[in-house]
C-alpha cells in the first residue's frame, strides 16, 4: 500500500464476495508485485447487496505490463490506461492507476499520466461511494468516506463539486441518476454546484445525454426527473419539460400541472424503457395546445397527435434509434383514443395503432387515469378494463389484425396480373379493411374473388371513355 499514510486513508475489513475470474485477475497482478482493486461501482453495488453489473479492476501495473501477464488482452482504451483482460469469453477492465490532466471539452483529459497511487486514481473519481477500492489483502479501502455516505443515502462529491462538474459536465446529470437508482438524496454542497454548472451540458454529446436520461427514467424513482427540473437540467437539455412543469391543468379530470401529471403517470407503469418514454411524452405538447374558456376551464384539443410530433423532435435531438422513437410516438398518439366498445372498433384501434405496440395501450391508459383526479375514476378504469378483454377475446378468436395474418398476399395478387406494387398495396388493404368489418370473410377464395371484382372496376374507370 504505497502513498496511502493514515490521514488519507480508512481501511475497513468488509469482506465482499469477488467473483472467480476477478479474484483470478486480482491475484495474478498481486503475484507479479503489482497493486490491484475492484474499484467503483461493482464496490458500491456489493457493499448494498446488489450484484455488480460488471467488474473494473484497478491496477499500480502499466498497461504493457498487463498485457504481458495476460494471454487474451484488448486495447479498448490504452491511451487512458485500459486493457481488457479477456476470461473466456467474458472481458475485464483493468485501468492503470492515473492522475487527469485538464479537462479542455467537458468529457475528456487532454492528456493522463500514470501513477503508484491509488490515493491519486481515486481522488480524480466523480462521487465518494463510486471512489473506493477493495481487494481481499487489504479489504475496503475507503479514502472519501463513500461508506458513510451510502449508510446516509448521499450522493456526494470527492472533493469540490464544482471541480469535479467542470471536469465532466455529464455528472451533473449522472448524480441524479445515481439518486434515483439507489434512492439516495444529494448533498446540499453537491446540488449547488450542479445548478452553476448545468449550462456546461451545452458541451455533452446528445448520445450520452440520452444514455443517462434513460437511466433515470427507467430506475426505482422515475420522479427523479423533477430533479433535473430543481437544478436547471431541463432547460438546457429538455426544455419541454420545463414548460410542462409550469402549465396548470384547471379541468375536472386533473389536480396537478402537466409535468406532475407526467410525472406520477411515470411512477404508475413498470419500469419499461418504451412505456416510461410514453409517459414522460404523452403530455408534452399540452402547453402549446392548451386554450381557456370563458368559464376558466383548461382545454388541450388535439395534445396527443402534437405531442407525437414533439417526441419525435427531442428524440432527433438526443439521438434516439428509429425503432424506440416510433414505438413511443405511436403510444404518445394513440394514448387519449376512446373507440366505441364493439369488436369491430377495437380491431380498427389495433389497425391504427399497430399490433406490437397494442398491448402497451392499456398499461399507458391506465396510467394517464391514475395520474388524474379521481373524477370519474372508476367508470374511465372500468371503460379500459372493457377495452382490453375485447381486444383478448379478439385475440384469442385469431382475427386478422393486420396484413400479415390476412388470407391473400402480395403473391397472390401478382399471379392474377398486378404488377405495380402501389396497386398491390391498395387491393390489400381494401381486403383487409372488409375483414376488419367481418373477421369470417378472412377466407382466400373469396377475398380473390373480392380482388378479381376490384381489378376489373379499377381498369372500367381507367378505360378512355
Amino acid at each position: 500500500m504505497q502513498d496511502l499514510n493514515i490521514q488519507n486513508k480508512q481501511i475497513r475489513q468488509i469482506n465482499i464476495c469477488l467473483p472467480q475470474k476477478v479474484s483470478f485477475i486480482l491475484d495474478r497482478l498481486m503475484q507479479h508485485g503489482y497493486e490491484a482493486y475492484a474499484v467503483g461501482g461493482c464496490v458500491r453495488d456489493s457493499l448494498l447487496g446488489r450484484v455488480p453489473g460488471d467488474w473494473d479492476i484497478t491496477t499500480s501495473a502499466q498497461p504493457a505490463q498487463v498485457k504481458r501477464l495476460f494471454a487474451k488482452t484488448v486495447d479498448t482504451g490504452i491511451a487512458h490506461g485500459t486493457v481488457t483482460v479477456m476470461y473466456g469469453q467474458e472481458g475485464f477492465e483493468v485501468t492503470t492507476y492515473r492522475i487527469d490532466g485538464k479537462y479542455e471539452d467537458g468529457r475528456h483529459p487532454k492528456e493522463v499520466s500514470f501513477t503508484r497511487s491509488l490515493l491519486e486514481d481515486l481522488k480524480r473519481r466523480d462521487f465518494t461511494i463510486n471512489a473506493m477500492a477493495y481487494n481481499r489483502q487489504d479489504g475496503l479501502v475507503d479514502a472519501f468516506c463513500g461508506m458513510d455516505d451510502l449508510e446516509k443515502g448521499e450522493i456526494r462529491c470527492v472533493g469540490r463539486p464544482i471541480d469535479r462538474f467542470q471536469e465532466d459536465a455529464l455528472r451533473l446529470l449522472r448524480a441524479v441518476r445515481f439518486g434515483a437508482q439507489l434512492g439516495f438524496k444529494i448533498a446540499d454542497e453537491t446540488r449547488e454546484a450542479i445548478k452553476e454548472a448545468a449550462p456546461d451540458l451545452r458541451r455533452i454529446s446528445a448520445e450520452r445525454i440520452q444514455a443517462e436520461l434513460v437511466k433515470l427514467v427507467v430506475s426505482p424513482h422515475p420522479e427523479r426527473i423533477v430533479e433535473l427540473y430543481e437544478l436547471g437540467i431541463t432547460k438546457i437539455i429538455m426544455p419541454e419539460f420545463d414548460r410542462m412543469m409550469e402549465t396548470a391543468q384547471n379541468h375536472p379530470h386533473h389536480c396537478y400541472s402537466v409535468g406532475e401529471h407526467t410525472v406520477y403517470s411515470m411512477m404508475y407503469v413498470e419500469p419499461d424503457k418504451i412505456l416510461r418514454l410514453a409517459m414522460l411524452f404523452h403530455d408534452i405538447a399540452k402547453p402549446i395546445c392548451r386554450t381557456t374558456d370563458t368559464d376558466g376551464i383548461d382545454h388541450f384539443h388535439g395534445h396527443p397527435a402534437k405531442s407525437a410530433e414533439m417526441a419525435k423532435q427531442v428524440f432527433r435531438r438526443l439521438k434516439f434509434d428509429r425503432d424506440t422513437m416510433n414505438a413511443v410516438c405511436r403510444l404518445v398518439n394513440w394514448h387519449d383514443y376512446n373507440p366505441p366498445l364493439t369488436k369491430k372498433s377495437v380491431r380498427r384501434a389495433v389497425r391504427k395503432v399497430g399490433q406490437a405496440q397494442f398491448p402497451a395501450v392499456f398499461a399507458v391508459k391506465r396510467a394517464d387515469i391514475l395520474a388524474q383526479s379521481s373524477y370519474q375514476r372508476a367508470e374511465k378504469l372500468a371503460y379500459t378494463d372493457a377495452y382490453e378483454q375485447l381486444y383478448q377475446d379478439i385475440i384469442a378468436q385469431r382475427d386478422c389484425l393486420d396484413l400479415k395474418q390476412l388470407a391473400v398476399s402480395g403473391r397472390d395478387l401478382i399471379s392474377l396480373g398486378v404488377q405495380q406494387g402501389r396497386q398491390i398495396g391498395e387491393i390489400l388493404n381494401y381486403l383487409l379493411e372488409i375483414v376488419l368489418e367481418e373477421p369470417d370473410k378472412n377466407e382466400k377464395v373469396y377475398l380473390l374473388n373480392l380482388a378479381k371484382s376490384y381489378i376489373s372496376d379499377t381498369s372500367n374507370d381507367q378505360a378512355p371513355q
